[in-house]
């Protein structure tokens, strides 16, 4: 996902020539949590720094609260595990397909992150399990294995064994066929 950040913070990055795209480690330190992010817009407040509410979350981060921005380098991705944080994630008819497509507004995942995506006018929770090659990775413009994890609170369905009462006067024995045919010439022709 993206944050939006201060001009000056683009004047500053301008200047010490970083790579693209601009990716960046956010840290609570107070917390010690992390995360990271790509940028969207460099149009906030100086001083301040917008994040996703489930950004915020993963980073035990209060309105206001201090963050540390640093920009990093990430490998780029090539395969990542979810998990869905509700059961509700499996009524949805193609869950891959959705997840792949919301995935577009990410810039990047970190390995531990719970991230929030929209569909249908829901949000649904997901949290990373595993991505490769590192815990933290670029997925822009990439071909990533997508896996998931059985969602929390998901439970097998149990399996209902049928037992069919056997009524054959083969006394359990295979019969290949046990009833009577029919005829599909008429009386009467020769074959």
């Amino acid at each position: 996902m993206t944050v939006i950040m201060p001009p000056s913070a683009l004047d500053q990055l301008s200047r010490l020539n970083i790579t693209y795209p601009m990716l960046f480690k956010l840290t609570n330190k107070n917390s010690d949590r992390m995360t990271h992010c790509g940028v969207l817009e460099f149009v906030a407040d100086e001083g301040i720094c917008y994040l996703p509410h489930w950004m915020m979350q993963n980073l035990l981060l209060e309105e206001g609260g201090l963050v540390q921005v640093e920009s990093v380098n990430l490998q780029v991705a090539t395969y990542s595990k979810f998990q869905p944080q509700s059961p509700d994630f499996l009524d949805i008819t193609n869950p891959k397909a959705v997840l792949e497509n919301a995935l577009r507004n990410f810039a990047c995942l970190t390995t531990g992150d719970v991230i929030a995506i929209n569909y249908n006018e829901k949000i649904y929770e997901l949290r990373v399990m595993e991505t490769k090659p590192d815990k933290a990775v670029s997925i822009i413009e990439c071909d990533m294995n997508v896996d998931f994890d059985a969602p929390l609170g998901y439970k097998e369905p149990e399996r209902q064994v049928q037992h069919e009462e056997s009524n054959d006067e083969a006394g359990g024995r295979f019969v290949a066929f046990s009833g009577e045919g029919q005829s599909l010439r008429k009386k009467g022709r020769k074959p």
